[in-house]
């Protein structure tokens, strides 16, 4: 599979130091503020953390989750393709898309989960070694109660020194959401032996049980 390889390159420059990511942000606490409404049996949110490989699979084993599509967002439909993506110029991040359900899980309760288990939130325009602004931390907020939430529990991180060092994740407004192709959906369940999955998914997916037991599902 000739452009999964392809793909597969660019994500796996991260596997030597993934693991520090994942153990940076041991017992951070969850978020003290007022819940943002919702007046929907379904909502989305949004995030950007690195490979959306990774991301995506945390959030599928989260409890009150629906559906987690990989994707483009950040920069226009025009240029929400991987090839085009991989430059760096294009504005996108990639990202991805959570369907959950707010009577089992709250957004503050996937923040949480976002900034301690599936990527590393200090880490400026990067993942470990997978440089650009494609790899960048960001959280594309859908409304204001979004925003607020997001704006606050970071400052609440960083005044708890929950990080060695600053949190960089942006909190940006979501213009658009673009789903990746195929080839990028589902691809831990679909790849299980890559080596990208192997050294640094699987681990964060036994960060996610180990800390959150009671948000955890197996698949």
């Amino acid at each position: 599979m000739k452009i999964i390889a392809s793909a597969a390159l660019a994500c796996t420059l991260a596997v030597a130091s993934a693991l520090a990511a994942i153990a940076a942000a041991a017992g951070i606490p969850a978020y003290a503020g007022p819940a943002a409404p919702v007046s929907s049996p379904r909502a989305t949110a949004v995030f950007a953390g690195g490979c959306f490989w990774g991301v995506d699979a945390v959030f599928k084993h989260v409890k009150g989750v629906v559906d987690v599509v990989s994707g483009y967002s950040g920069g226009s439909a025009a240029t929400a393709r991987y090839p085009i993506v991989g430059t760096g110029v294009t504005g996108h991040a990639e990202s991805v898309e959570v369907t959950y359900d707010p009577s089992k899980i709250t957004y503050a309760d996937l923040l949480q989960v976002f900034f301690g288990v599936a990527h590393d939130p200090t880490e400026l325009d990067r993942q470990g070694p997978d440089y650009g602004t494609q790899y960048r931390s960001v959280v594309f907020y859908a409304d204001d109660g979004q925003k607020v939430v997001a704006e606050r529990y970071i400052a609440q991180l960083d005044r708890a020194k929950a990080f060695a060092k600053p949190i960089v994740t942006e909190v940006s407004a979501l213009k658009g959401f673009y789903p990746a192709e195929a080839y990028h959906q589902n691809f831990l369940e679909r790849h299980p032996d890559n080596p990208y999955i192997v050294y640094n998914d699987l681990p964060k997916l036994a960060r996610l049980k180990q800390d959150f037991p009671d948000r955890y599902r197996p698949l």
